[in-house]
């Protein structure tokens, strides 16, 4: 798949659940004061479970130096100049599995219970569709990130698997790893509706 993610329909302002409204568009150049000042604002406890120590300015500024949409999407949500979320779509690496994404997610505190995870993860979901790929994976820790799970579940997204013990939290309790896809192309088109 060599096409370039189709994502002429950014920015877009679009309205939360409280009629607040946020402007979505892909991460830019220029935002890495801003993506790392959304990752210190999420409480450590959560970001102890990231794939990445997302508070190490590097690493930050390597991302969004480093910009690559044929590979990484990454969306964010913004209030005026602030980050209050950040969703990526990557596409897995290899021919074998090049008919898949990967889904990662963070929405601030504040914006949570507003509807603005579930518009970032549809937004993903539309562009990886319209890109044909087949599926989306996502890894959720169900009992730590209920929230996560239960919105996975209600916008299609099937557990297909679980890592047993495929996390371990500070204290060193191993916690399941729920293995989720969201099918797409004609199951995800009837499924919007």
């Amino acid at each position: 798949m060599s096409a370039v993610y189709p994502i002429t329909a950014y920015p877009k302002e679009v309205q939360l659940r409280d009629q607040s409204s946020v402007v979505v568009r892909p991460l830019a150049a220029g935002d890495a004061d801003a993506l790392l000042a959304f990752f210190l604002s999420i409480p450590e406890d959560e970001r102890y479970y990231l794939k990445h120590e997302v508070t190490a300015p590097a690493l930050i500024a390597n991302w969004v130096e480093n910009l690559d949409f044929h590979r990484v999407l990454p969306l964010v949500a913004l209030e005026g100049d602030r980050i209050v979320g950040e969703a990526v779509l990557i596409r897995e690496r290899g021919l074998a599995r090049s008919h898949l994404g990967e889904l990662r997610i963070v929405v601030s505190p504040g914006y949570r219970d507003k509807g603005l995870g579930t518009i970032l993860i549809r937004e993903l979901c539309d562009i990886a569709s319209d890109a044909e790929f087949n599926g989306i994976l996502f890894e959720v820790i169900p009992d730590t990130e209920p929230e996560a799970y239960e919105t996975a579940q209600w916008l299609g997204f099937i557990r297909t698997g679980t890592i047993e013990g495929g996390a371990r939290d500070r204290s060193g309790h191993l916690h399941d790893v729920a293995l989720m896809v969201m099918p797409l192309g004609k199951w995800y088109e009837w499924s919007k509706y």
